[in-house]
């Protein structure tokens, strides 16, 4: 036999307390009154469960005793005044154990209460709409069977975690056991795809045990809206045999859109659409290709299926054949000249024609016939073929092209007779050529030199310009053509046709020319530097016509300037003044004698003269500059008649001088420092008087006196009828000689006072 439970050691231990207290009592048992007791007199199994019920009296010596009850016993422990039974698989939901003695011929009882509870473990939410419309209520039931007792319970219904209904059943009879809650609820967008769930709580803590709670599975609820119109279809109301049609349908105010379904198919032949969603729109786009077999009438529909409703619309189409025209040639290519027949024609129903000549009657062809020429090459007709079908003319096109066999032809609208370009840039050059084959063209200069790179990109430069000639070639013959190739380019002025220095020659005629490289050609023109106006044409050189020029090239392309200088040479030649006719030299001042010439280029200058009549003897001459190394006179001097001669590139010029030597008295008259300075100031007044009047024929010579304070203003000193003849000149071949007028002589001498 099993071990007693705690209940049962619970029901010993009180019946023992009760037999102890009778003891010490017993002298009162006889006075206190007789009872039955059961313990626990309450209780709350769980359904199933099991309890031990302890049964006692304060009888002495009871006759018997026993615990009455319908519920199923497992084991009985007895004593003299107690029993303690155990009761199992307890299910009912109330039931009254009844404890009871017999004494002093007396029935003592005592009755208990035993409930059961059973925990919420099945807590369902009945199945929700496959589809629920948006806008219309829906119901949500939760059963929550055999749960109890009711009184004790709380359903709630949720969506997710958010209560929507709450009901607690306090109130309700302790045998009552189950719950049903239902509520209706208005289907919303939002609600498409929510969770919707049932809780069941048994709160049992006021009879000191605990809470039990359980919840429902989640059931998913899916709601849509469907617009009430029907969808639209956009097809062509006529469709030909064989070939694709785009059709679709569509449909707005649709949600979910990505849960519609839909049907689209072309009489008995079901389409496969693509679905685009644009929000709550749906548009169904397929292609539909007729079959022989679907010639004539038929349908075109379109169901859209959301949720439990559908809608649907149709359109008639009709199917109808047309092949497209046959166009022909008798040949597809001929040589030039030869005749070529072109035939069009179509299918029985139809009516053809041929470059806008028609056929006699629906089903006939036409015919065109030509002789073939060049013109004709590539030449392209066109058949035309109509039909009507269901009140609506169709129409077909077919085309050919005819190609004719004929020699290269270079025209100038292709292959031009001259070409320009601006050197320099890139440039394609192109001389294409008419033919059939295509000719090949070839371009070269006719003596065998360069080669044009037709058809390619390449730099311009002035070289590729000239003449060359172009061939084109075929099978059926050639074609030569001469082109010029023209290369532009600004002007260039260089040192060999426009050199920087030019020499003139006197009394000549010559023109500034300066010639410019440039194309097109360039015009020149010169401009004397701080002057405006352009030297043009011939000029008679005169020196003044020396300077510096600026010359300045102009083209289309551009311009170029240069400065050129003009140098004017002419021959050599005396004048009184750079070279006098007359000298008088004092003896040991160390004087050069100074005979300058006028000319360019510089004229070379020799004065020679004679001691005797044989000894010929050069005068020294003072250099144009002067310089450390020039010669000196000599000791003995020499006096007498001489004859300069000035030569250069351009001519020769002769002259004669006469020279005379003054001894030394000159130097002794002149003494002292302070009539020195007077002579010196005396000296200068006169050297001006003598320059302007009575020494203008001749040199005047002012020599400053360092120590002996004397000038002298010399002129043909010792005058008369030599010295004019001395200064006589003879005429040379290429100069002339000049002599003083009238053939005075001058001497003026100063002396100191």
């Amino acid at each position: 036999m099993p071990g007693p439970l705690p209940g049962l050691l619970r029901a010993l231990l009180g019946l023992w307390v009760a037999l102890g207290l009778g003891l010490i009592g017993l002298s009162a048992v006889a006075q206190e009154p007789l009872w039955a007791d059961l313990q626990p007199r309450v209780a709350l199994v769980e359904r199933g469960g099991s309890l031990w019920l302890n049964c006692s009296t304060n009888c002495p010596r009871p006759e018997r005793g026993g615990l009455e009850t319908s519920l199923r016993r497992n084991g009985t422990q007895r004593g003299l005044r107690w029993l303690a039974r155990q009761l199992v698989d307890i299910r009912e939901p109330e039931t009254q154990p009844v404890c009871f003695f017999r004494c002093a011929r007396r029935t003592l009882q005592a009755r208990g209460l035993i409930r059961t509870f059973q925990r919420p473990d099945r807590v369902e939410l009945m199945p929700l709409p496959a589809w629920q419309p948006v806008g219309e209520n829906f119901t949500l039931s939760c059963r929550v069977p055999g749960a109890g007792p009711r009184g004790s319970l709380t359903v709630t219904l949720l969506r997710g975690a958010r209560e929507l209904v709450r009901r607690s059943f306090s109130g309700e009879s302790p045998r009552a056991r189950g719950a049903v809650l239902t509520a209706a609820v208005l289907a919303r967008r939002e609600d498409h795809g929510a969770n919707f769930s049932c809780r069941a709580e048994l709160d049992l803590r006021p009879h000191g045990l605990g809470l039990f709670e359980n919840r429902s599975a989640p059931r998913m609820l899916r709601t849509f809206a469907l617009s009430p119109e029907p969808p639209r279809l956009a097809a062509p109301r006529l469709l030909e045999v064989g070939s694709e049609s785009p059709v679709s349908c569509s449909l707005d105010g649709l949600f979910p859109a990505s849960e519609a379904r839909v049907y689209l198919a072309l009489g008995a032949q079901r389409l496969h659409p693509d679905i685009i969603l644009e929000g709550d729109a749906l548009r169904a786009a397929a292609t539909a290709t007729a079959s022989a077999e679907q010639e004539g009438a038929t349908q075109l529909a379109c169901s859209v299926t959301l949720g439990r409703e559908s809608r649907e619309t149709w359109e008639n189409v009709t199917v109808y054949s047309f092949p497209a025209p046959l166009l022909t040639l008798s040949a597809p290519s001929v040589p030039e000249g030869e005749t070529v027949t072109v035939t069009c024609a179509a299918g029985a129903q139809a009516l053809v024609t041929l470059d806008g000549v028609p056929a006699a009657a629906p089903g006939q062809p036409v015919q065109l016939q030509l002789n073939a020429t060049a013109n004709d090459d590539r030449r392209s007709f066109f058949c035309d073929a109509t039909l009507e079908v269901d009140g609506e003319v169709l129409s077909k096109k077919e085309s050919t092209e005819l190609r004719v066999l004929y020699a290269p032809r270079l025209d100038d609208s292709d292959c031009p007779r001259s070409w320009t370009w601006p050197e320099g840039p890139e440039q394609t050059l192109r001389c294409e050529a008419r033919g059939n084959p295509a000719p090949s063209v070839h371009c070269a200069r006719p003596d065998g030199g360069a080669v044009l790179a037709l058809g390619l990109l390449g730099p311009i430069t002035r070289a590729l310009a000239g003449t060359y000639r172009c061939t084109a070639a075929n099978v059926q013959g050639e074609a030569v053509k001469d082109v010029t190739l023209t290369v532009e380019y600004a002007p260039a002025l260089d040192s060999v046709s426009c050199p920087e220095r030019i020499t003139w020659l006197e009394g000549t005629e010559a023109s500034l020319s300066c010639v410019a490289h440039g194309v097109p050609p360039p015009t020149v023109s010169c401009v004397r530097s701080g002057a405006a106006e352009v030297i043009e044409g011939l000029l008679h050189v005169a020196r003044e016509h020396a300077g510096t020029y600026r010359c300045e090239a102009t083209n289309s392309r551009g311009s170029a300037a240069k400065t050129v200088a003009i140098t004017v040479e002419y021959g050599p030649s005396f004048e009184e003044l750079s070279c006098p006719s007359n000298w008088t030299w004092v003896e040991g001042s160390g004087r050069l004698f100074s005979c300058e010439v006028d000319g360019k280029p510089q004229p070379r200058v020799e004065c020679v003269g004679s001691r005797g009549t044989t000894e010929r003897v050069l005068l020294p001459l003072a250099p144009p500059d002067p310089s450390p190394r020039a010669p000196s006179i000599p000791s003995e001097p020499a006096s007498g008649i001489y004859t300069c001669n000035a030569t250069n590139a351009h001519g020769r010029h002769s002259r004669r001088i006469t020279v005379r030597v003054t001894g030394p008295w000159l130097w002794v008259a002149v003494g002292g420092a302070v009539g020195g300075a007077a002579l010196l100031a005396a000296g200068a007044g006169l050297a001006f008087y003598v320059q302007s009047t009575a020494c203008k024929k001749g040199e005047y010579n002012v020599q400053e006196a360092e120590s002996s304070g004397e000038a002298v203003c010399l002129n043909g000193a010792g005058g008369g009828t030599g010295g004019n003849d001395s200064a006589q000149g003879g005429t040379e071949p290429d100069g002339t000689a000049e002599t003083p007028a009238g053939g005075e002589v001058f001497s003026i001498q100063l002396t100191s006072a």
